[in-house]
Formats: structure tokens, C-alpha cells, sequence
């Protein structure tokens, strides 16, 4: 048997179909593309944090439920004591538990461009994924369409990101709410930015027993530990923690996220440090011939650059030394946008200025 005919006799074609997920190498570059926060700890917390690590007991696995953190998390998130926490390897693992939850036939709705991971995981599974278009350039949900959808296909399980990622802004509250009171399914809202965004469905949890909030902390500043949870109905969480790996969220995560997190004020302080330089960089994009900027809730912003020349601008600013993400593959209301993360004062300048280079050639 050849190579190619043992592949193809081993995987499921949804698989075979798929290309993987491709991270771009940012060695030696100002990395702007993965919506990373780009301030580390100051020394004398470092060497706090390391001395809570001393004594983590690496010999055994990690406590499964991982209670601590998970209260940790609650105070933190003001999460009321009736909703059940889920922990994940990052939001992505929890996209991906809630999904093969789902019956083969199943549907899953999210808007488009929206999350890569909703899609990529849903294909993967061989799930019926409908990804309904935003409106015009302002990105809003196209509600009719969205309540079509529902109509027609009922789906299991719909995603709406909040703030949105790619475009960064927030949806229309009201429409979300039409939205989950329509669905037969789940409703995830996904508050990856919400540190950002000064928003949350968190509170409308009591409302809808088909609501689940999901959050990250990588946008936070912990984007290494590789932590989200989803939180909700507790019986609906407890169907996904039938299938939840044990032990998925290990000893040095659970110690150090609990620790960052108790240490709240830094990370106040570096948001909002963040969002007054997203204002400025906006604007100074904004005053750039040729560009267009989105407003944006979250911790990055969506341009546009002139026709056909998205490319070009997004080389010419990675041969100056600064990565971000080069939307204009994916078309359609993305044709011709590049992304840029907030970095600090420093990077933000040297993009500023490779975007100019780039702009006069």
C-alpha cells in the first residue's frame, strides 16, 4: 500500500480536505499579529510568582476540577456562585469539547469573517457550519439573515464573538439578544476581549438557560498559559465535562494563572494603557492617505489599505521588521485589510512608520 492510499484509507475526508493552522515565524520581528499583550511583569512580581512555583507539586497531576483557580476566576469575573466554570486549554479546546458534543448532523451558525477556530473545528467534524456575511463596512449582524438561519437550520450551537475578531467591534446588544431568544440551541458568547471592550453578556446569564459566556485570559496577558473557560447553565457544563480530558488544565497553569489573577491592578493598568494607545494609533492611521481604520473595542485594529495593494504594504512592512496579520487572503469583506495588535508606545511608533515607508514607495 502506498503512502498516499494509507492516508486516505485512514482519515476522514473532512481531514483530508483541511489545510492546518498556520502560526507565521516572528523571529527577530516587532510581533503585531496574534493580539498578544505586550508588557511583561515587573522583576519584583516575577520573583513573587516563581517563589509560588517552588513548591508545585510536579510529581502528581493537577487538582481535575481545579477548584481554586476556578474560584479565583469567579471573584475575578464576578461569576455568581449558580453557574457552573469549565476549564480549557484555551478557549480553542473548549470550541472544540463543545463541538464534538454535537451530534454528526448537526449545524453551527457563527458571522462571517468571525473566529478561524469555529470553522476550522466545526469542518473538521464534518458539522453543517453556516457562516452568515456582516453588514457593509460597519460589520454589524445582519439579524434577518441570522433569524433565517436559525429558522431554517436550527443550529445547535451558535458562536458570536464579542468584541469580534477579525473587525474588532462590538454587535448590536439588542440583536444578540433577539438572537438567543429565537435559538433552540446554545448561544456562546465569546468575550476573548472583553477586558477591552467594557461589555459583557456575563450578567444575562440568569435570562437564558441557552446562554454560555466564554473568556479567555490570553488577550489579558497570560496568551502563554493557554487558559479559557466557559461558564453557564451547570447542566449543560456538565455534558461537555463528560467528554473534558482529566487533568487538561496542568499544575504550573493552575498556579500561575491563580496567582496573576490576584494580582489585578497590574493588569488594569496595562489594559488600559492598551486602549489609549489604540485610540492613538487609530487616529494617526486615520490621517494616512489611502487608509481606513475600524473602531475597535478590542486590543487590535482592522484597516484598510488601498486597492490591491494589501499584500504588497503587508511585505514591505515585514522587511522593516514588523509582523502583523495579512487579512486580504480571505476576501470577500476582508479584501484588502491588514490587522495590527496594540503593542508598546515603541512598536506601535515603528509600525506607524513602516506602514508610511510603505505607503511611499
Amino acid at each position: 500500500m502506498t503512502q498516499h492510499h494509507l492516508i486516505s484509507s485512514i482519515f476522514r475526508k473532512e481531514v483530508l480536505a483541511m489545510s492546518a493552522y498556520k502560526v507565521a515565524k516572528a523571529e527577530g520581528l516587532i510581533k503585531l499579529d496574534a493580539m498578544e499583550n505586550p508588557y511583561r511583569w515587573p522583576e519584583a512580581l516575577k520573583a513573587h510568582w516563581l517563589e509560588t512555583l517552588k513548591d508545585c507539586p510536579i510529581n502528581r497531576y493537577p487538582d481535575p476540577e481545579a477548584q481554586v483557580l476556578v474560584q479565583t476566576l469567579r471573584v475575578h469575573d464576578q461569576i455568581a456562585d449558580q453557574y457552573a466554570v469549565l476549564l480549557g486549554n484555551g478557549s480553542d479546546e473548549i470550541i472544540q469539547l463543545l463541538l464534538m458534543a454535537l451530534p454528526p448532523t448537526a449545524s453551527v451558525l457563527a458571522p462571517s469573517p468571525g473566529f478561524v477556530m469555529y470553522k476550522q473545528i466545526s469542518d473538521c467534524l464534518g458539522l453543517n457550519y453556516y457562516g452568515i456575511p456582516l453588514l457593509d463596512e460597519n460589520f454589524e449582524l445582519d439579524l434577518p439573515a441570522m433569524l433565517a438561519t436559525i429558522e431554517q437550520h436550527q443550529p445547535a450551537v451558535i458562536f458570536i464573538a464579542y468584541p469580534n475578531n477579525p473587525t474588532g467591534n462590538l454587535f448590536n446588544e439588542a440583536s444578540i439578544h433577539n438572537i438567543i431568544t429565537t435559538s433552540q440551541g446554545l448561544v456562546v458568547i465569546d468575550e476573548a476581549y472583553a477586558p477591552f471592550a467594557n461589555a459583557s453578556f456575563m450578567a444575562s446569564l440568569g435570562q437564558y438557560d441557552n446562554l454560555l459566556v466564554m473568556r479567555t485570559v490570553s488577550k489579558l496577558g497570560l496568551a502563554g498559559l493557554r487558559l479559557g473557560y466557559i461558564s453557564g447553565n451547570p447542566e449543560i457544563i456538565g455534558q461537555l465535562n463528560k467528554i473534558r480530558l482529566p487533568y487538561n488544565i496542568n499544575s504550573l497553569t493552575q498556579l500561575s494563572a491563580d496567582f496573576a489573577l490576584t494580582n489585578k491592578a497590574l493588569f488594569d493598568q496595562q489594559t488600559q494603557r492598551i486602549c489609549t494607545d489604540r485610540t492613538r494609533v487609530f487616529n494617526q492611521l486615520n490621517n494616512m492617505d489611502g487608509i481606513t481604520a475600524y473602531s475597535s473595542s478590542a486590543n487590535f485594529i482592522l484597516f484598510k489599505t488601498p486597492e490591491n495593494q494589501a499584500d504588497s504594504i503587508y511585505n514591505a512592512i515585514k522587511q522593516q521588521g514588523v509582523l502583523i496579520k495579512n487579512l486580504n487572503p480571505q476576501g470577500g469583506q476582508l479584501k484588502d485589510c491588514l490587522r495590527v495588535t496594540i503593542g508598546t508606545a515603541n512598536e506601535n511608533d515603528a509600525f506607524i512608520a513602516a506602514l508610511k515607508n510603505s505607503l511611499e514607495r
